[in-house]
């Protein structure tokens, strides 16, 4: 998987990433402790209103930002959103009143949201492979998963020696250095797709993405994803510190269990990926979140919770949730030509993203009205609904080449070389407007 690296440019994208995360995590332990000396006791307000943001931020911004990647020169466009990450970052310690926290949060997960799909496009062209490109799908989850274990215990060393305010500046180390990383490579750069109305080019990665059956597929999968992840990380400190009365550090290691779960899918994918195809592996993978949720149930039900249980139940969920996002990158990029990929990279970002925003407050709802119990059964129905959408949405006959026939170009066209009837990796672009075999 490591060989990956010996790519100057892949290797230098990979450090940006890694320390854009490390810098994005201090951040989130550091906008804990603001929101306190803030809000008091309505931090847990504050901090659920920056997450509302957060998602409303990526949802609205992610598809607009997407629309106009291809205009501008693509390196220069990640350094700049970078130093706008920065720059809000560093402004942060300087707060006085919640709604700079809001408008500040708003500006930089908005930045992120046109950041990420942008890097996420990029690392297709630079990978060219699809051998490579998996092995660098999984490298990427490594560093999400190892950001959520190495981010707290750094800030925790930090606030030994400092106060909370010195992790802001180091956020603004990680994106500065995440934009020194991007400068120091020349990315490629697609050509500019055909000049199109701004509503056209806002629309159009949502559009190809659901006029995709695959995609729609992964769609419904990011449902499942976002109803077993959000019992997870909403409801876990309930259920550790809550119902078991254990500690904080018993928190963080059943954190580390989902963790280590799905770090444990993105070091097997890559092989298990070059012998099986995608959706196998990818409906597998959401067949065991839902198992263990409700095996988690179940056994609540029978014999009460025990943090062993716990343990083994997000060591599975972490694992099926890595199974379905780690691949999910391999469909993206096969469905999109080049100049494309930025906005349906986006529409991925926003319509994932989407899910979440309704599995949040959900979890936390059910979580808090009904019991550990009712909300796991019905998370585990709502990530059913998305496998049995999931399956009808995504054709187990989903083949890489489609024969049609095209009706909407002159007979004497450069796409048919001469022939009506022809086969080819079909996607959807001008002139294929649809899924089907006839145009």
């Amino acid at each position: 998987m490591l060989s990956i690296l010996a790519d100057r440019i892949y290797r230098h994208l990979f450090l940006a990433q890694i320390v854009a995360l490390l810098g994005t995590g201090l951040a989130t332990v550091a906008l804990g402790l603001l929101a306190y000396d803030l809000a008091g006791d309505g931090a847990a307000m504050v901090l659920g209103t920056v997450f509302t943001i957060k998602m409303v931020a990526y949802v609205g911004v992610a598809p607009v930002a997407g629309a106009f990647a291809d205009r501008v020169n693509r390196r220069a466009l990640l350094v700049a959103l970078d130093l706008v990450r920065a720059g809000c970052a560093l402004a942060l310690p300087f707060v006085t009143e919640v709604w700079q926290v809001y408008a500040l949060i708003f500006l930089l997960q908005s930045a992120s949201a046109a950041f990420t799909p942008t890097f996420q496009a990029t690392i297709p062209d630079v990978l060219p492979e699809e051998e490579s490109y998996t092995r660098a799908l999984s490298l990427s989850r490594l560093a999400y998963d190892l950001e959520n274990i190495v981010s707290p215990t750094f800030a925790a060393l930090l606030l030994a020696v400092m106060s909370y305010n010195a992790l802001f500046l180091g956020t603004v180390v990680g994106f500065v250095g995440s934009a020194l990383l991007v400068v120091s490579v020349m990315l490629p750069s697609p050509k500019p797709s055909e000049p199109r109305g701004i509503l056209d080019r806002t629309t159009r990665g949502i559009r190809i993405y659901l006029a995709t059956p695959r995609l729609r597929g992964l769609l419904a999968l990011n449902l499942a994803v976002a109803a077993a992840g959000s019992m997870v990380l909403v409801n876990s400190v309930v259920l550790v510190r809550g119902m078991l009365g254990l500690s904080e550090s018993a928190l963080a290691w059943t954190m580390f269990a989902f963790g280590a779960g799905s770090m444990a899918a993105a070091l097997i994918l890559p092989r298990l990926l070059d012998r099986l195809p995608d959706r196998p592996v990818m409906f597998a993978g959401s067949v065991v979140m839902i198992s263990a949720l409700l095996a988690l149930a179940v056994a609540m039900s029978a014999l009460g919770l025990s943090w062993p249980m716990l343990l083994a139940a997000l060591l599975a969920i972490g694992f099926g949730y890595s199974a379905v996002l780690t691949p999910s990158g391999r469909l993206l990029r096969r469905s999109a030509h080049s100049e494309d990929r930025p906005a349906v990279f986006a529409a991925q970002f926003a319509l994932s993203h989407a899910c979440w925003l309704l599995c949040y407050p959900l979890s936390g709802w059910l979580m808090t009205r009904f019991g550990a119990v009712p909300a796991l059964v019905v998370l585990a129905g709502v990530a059913g609904a998305g496998i049995i959408s999931a399956l009808h949405l995504w054709p187990a006959g989903d083949t890489p080449e489609v024969e049609h026939t095209h009706d909407n170009l002159p007979p004497d066209h450069p796409h048919l070389q001469g022939h009506h009837r022809h086969s080819h990796a079909l996607v959807i672009d001008d002139r294929h407007p649809r899924w089907a075999t006839h145009f």
